[in-house]
């Protein structure tokens, strides 16, 4: 390869003339001056300096520089960065700290110094014939840092912008700081975090807008701003299953609720919407931020119309493990489930000091609306768990019953208990007298797969139990009366609490399973005041429109229209059974005979044995199965031992069921 740099110094090839301050001051173009003055006598193979001949070097080293640069990276092949080492060490060498002699004999005696410098030891490396400095040389096999010169504008660089975002994570997670979180802790209470890392799978939360604050500047505001701004939002899994989630942040402004802060719990409600996947809200604030003024209260209303929008299509669940006052009440009140925990949550609209003020009454926040309050008394809460960790293990145990949405079906979940298993325990549980009482959880625990039964609303209207349960793998509703808690009777709490769990099972298409014990509403002027009828007409609308498989189990009593209300088959009732002990009647054979023989019984010489004789003629001939199920109202009186097994094959048929209402905007349910 010919090589493009002389291997003698260009001092020997410079062009006369171009002395400092002559014509000749100005460089020639590359390889002009080389055609121009170059000796005829040269042979034409003796290689030339790319530059011709040349003036003073010292002249020349911008030049150099400058038209040397690709030539070196192509030779060497060295990235830039070594190119430029050694450009730079070869223009420092050209510079002497002075002048030297401009004759010829100042140019030799320079050449002379630079040759003996570069070969002290024979050895020093060179490029072509450009000798190399000894500061230099070792540099070049060594690794070099391609990454951007030093930035004197003040940037940070790249690793500085890591460490920044590693601090800003730190401190969004400590949320209003350690002394706070001290205090939450010694409350009995959790963090938001440590509450999401119970709820959700390890590992799975997905954190979004971890770094918003609130853009508030009233009251000094502008100067106390918390990373997430006192709300944790994002989604994780529950059993490998996605669900989105906020949770309220009491150390940061004591969860108080703002415009950013709204705006941060309606995007992970507008996702969960969107992607049908359930939301979960733990609570824990103390309401509107007052130095935001009406700006709090707009986001209140866009959380709510969120709930509304959002009921029917996808599982709303709300946690309240602290505080929960105000207008903020009504979004728990929305959603489809709500739990507490005992001793450090609690709910109302006015508290206990405005109520002190207004009527004179006096009233802890507990017994105004702690857990066991309305899980007993008001019936807000479904479920009130003892400790946090309690609840949140409850709201992971619902989800195993529910769908993600209204379009999908609840999820299966396999079972090694038979679905034709037949338990002789039931042959004998109703008792022959019919006044006494006995226990319907026991039935159905028998039937349901491995005798487990999730109770929903345990502590309120215990006449009437609900809850969840699977037969064959295949999740269902449970509505069952509850003859040991007022006979069974249906009363308004029992028939608004009813009413609300047919909906929700209807909504997420979960098949409803009824056992049926009831004597009827319970009498009373202290229900009829209260509005039994509209508020039975309740649990009667939310059967009728029900369009999910039903099927139901006639234990003992059914009586008047509360056998009606009971998904009867005349209410669309898909499979109905009705065990030999069944009484279906429009009413009890005692209030049949005081009704049909009254004057009879006046007129009789002994109305006491007269009345008894009457009562088993009536319960004979009316009180059975048999006359209902000669009608159709029945489709099969069968021994209790075989519920299960018809239960589960019936519903294995009904699986793929289509029914609808006629086209509406929507019912008018008697609310």
């Amino acid at each position: 390869m010919t090589s493009l740099v002389p291997s003698q110094p260009v001092h020997e090839h410079a062009h006369p003339a171009a002395e400092p301050g002559g014509e000749g001051d100005e460089l020639p173009e590359l390889g002009q001056a080389g055609e121009a003055d170059r000796d005829p006598a040269q042979p034409l193979g003796h290689s030339l300096h790319p530059l011709g001949d040349l003036a003073d070097p010292l002249h020349l080293v911008p030049r150099l520089a400058r038209q040397l640069a690709p030539l070196v990276r192509q030779a060497v092949r060295l990235p830039d960065q070594r190119s430029q080492l050694l450009l730079d060490d070869l223009q420092d060498r050209l510079r002497p700290a002075q002048r030297p002699p401009q004759g010829q004999n100042g140019r030799d005696q320079g050449r002379r110094e630079s040759d003996g410098a570069d070969d002290q030891d024979g050895l020093g490396p060179r490029l072509h014939g450009v000798g190399l400095s000894p500061q230099i040389a070792p540099r070049i096999n060594e690794s070099v840092d391609f990454g951007p010169p030093p930035d004197d504008s003040g940037a940070m660089s790249g690793p500085d912008r890591f460490e920044e975002l590693r601090r800003r994570h730190a401190e969004a997670e400590l949320g209003g700081g350690e002394e706070r979180i001290r205090r939450q802790h010694k409350a009995g209470k959790k963090t938001a975090r440590e509450r999401l890392e119970l709820l959700l799978d390890p590992g799975s939360f997905l954190e979004i807008d971890r770094f918003v604050v609130h853009q508030s500047h009233d009251f000094d505001m502008q100067g106390q701003k918390v990373l997430g701004d006192g709300v944790v939002t994002g989604s994780g899994r529950v059993h490998g299953r996605p669900v989105f989630v906020f949770a309220q942040d009491f150390t940061v402004f004591g969860g108080s609720l703002s415009e950013a802060y709204a705006r941060k719990i309606c995007k992970v409600m507008d996702l969960a919407t969107k992607t049908g996947v359930p939301v979960i809200g733990l609570n824990d604030s103390g309401g509107a931020r007052i130095q935001e003024g009406v700006v709090s209260l707009a986001g209140y209303a866009d959380i709510f119309l969120r709930n509304t929008l959002a009921s029917g299509v996808v599982p709303q669940i709300s946690a309240v493990m602290g505080p929960c006052a105000g207008g903020a009440v009504y979004s728990p009140a929305i959603t489809d489930f709500v739990f507490m925990v005992k001793n450090t949550s609690y709910m109302f609209v006015t508290g206990p000091d405005v109520i002190r003020a207004v009527t004179h009454e006096a009233v802890s926040a507990d017994e105004l609306g702690g857990a066991t309050t309305h899980a007993t008394t008001s019936g807000v809460a479904h479920f009130a768990a003892d400790s946090e960790e309690e609840c949140l293990a409850l709201i992971r145990e619902l989800l195993t019953f529910l769908p993600p949405n209204n379009v999908d079906d609840p999820p299966l979940r396999p079972t090694r208990d038979p679905v034709d298993r037949r338990d002789e325990s039931l042959q004998a549980l109703v008792p022959e007298q019919p006044n006494k009482p006995y226990d319907m959880k026991e039935v159905v625990r028998t039937v349901l797969d491995d005798h487990y039964f999730f109770e929903v609303h345990a502590g309120f209207a215990p006449n009437l139990i609900v809850g969840f349960g699977r037969l064959g793998g295949r999740p269902v509703g449970i509505v069952a009366n509850q003859p040991a808690h007022l006979a069974g009777c249906l009363d308004i709490n029992a028939s608004v609490k009813g009413a609300r769990f047919v909906r929700f099972c209807d909504c997420f298409n979960i098949p409803l399973v009824t056992f049926e014990d009831v004597p009827g509403f319970l009498p009373g002027t202290g229900q009829e005041y209260g509005g039994i009828i509209k508020h039975g007409a309740k649990l009667l609308y939310a059967y009728c429109e029900a369009t999910v498989p039903k099927l139901t189990v006639i234990t003992r009593k059914a009586y008047g229209g509360a056998y009606d209300v009971m998904s009867s088959k005349h209410i669309r009732g898909d499979a109905n059974f009705a065990w030999p002990t069944a009484e279906i009647a429009v009413m009890g054979p005692e209030g049949a005979v005081n009704i049909l023989y009254r004057r009879e019984m006046d007129a009789a010489a002994d109305p006491a044995a007269f009345r008894e004789a009457k009562i088993r003629e009536y319960r004979e001939k009316f009180a059975n199965p048999y006359v209902a199920a000669e009608r159709g109202y029945v489709d099969e009186v069968i021994e209790p031992r075989d519920t299960r097994a018809r239960l589960c094959a019936l519903l294995e048929i009904l699986k793929t069921k289509r029914d609808s209402n006629p086209p509406r905007k929507h019912g008018n349910i008697p609310l």
